[in-house]
């Protein structure tokens, strides 16, 4: 098995999370400290939704909604798409092109212990680009 890449090897581990009740505009003042372009959605300690900068567009900035009004479980994207750290790149590469997303949350058992990217593997993996170029399309779900 080796030369075998794994999701944990790749992954980014300080994943930043906030709970369904936490005002968006709190949510977005924490992706922009921490100059992230999303955010999990935890209940207790688990993963139930991810808030993206294109959800934030789409469900906030077009419709010109106050983000001090809404909730982070308004505007969340769910279900999340999940990938146990002991995956391989090519398993997690493969997933994200079947499900037309950019990201996977990665967990170990029950925990939530980090997150995948496109970005992610296209660093660290750079031959798997033949299997996500699908998601460079623009007709594809992207969060």
């Amino acid at each position: 098995m080796a030369g075998i890449v794994l999701v944990r090897d790749v992954m980014s581990k300080n994943v930043r999370v906030v709970r369904p009740d936490t005002q968006v505009k709190e949510v977005v003042a924490t992706m922009n400290k921490f100059n992230i372009g999303s955010i999990v959605v935890v209940q207790s300690s688990r993963p139930v939704g991810i808030i993206t900068e294109r959800d934030i567009l789409k469900r906030i900035v077009e419709p010109c909604l106050a983000p001090e009004t809404l909730r982070a479980r308004e505007v969340m994207t769910t279900p999340v798409v999940t990938i146990s750290d002991s995956a391989s790149i090519e398993e997690a590469a493969k997933k994200m092109a079947r499900k037309s997303i950019k990201k996977l949350l990665v967990m170990n058992s029950e925990k939530l212990v980090g997150m995948l990217t496109l970005t992610d593997i296209v660093t660290h993996v750079p031959h798997m680009l033949e299997i996500l170029e699908e998601l460079t399309r623009p007709h594809h779900r992207s969060y």
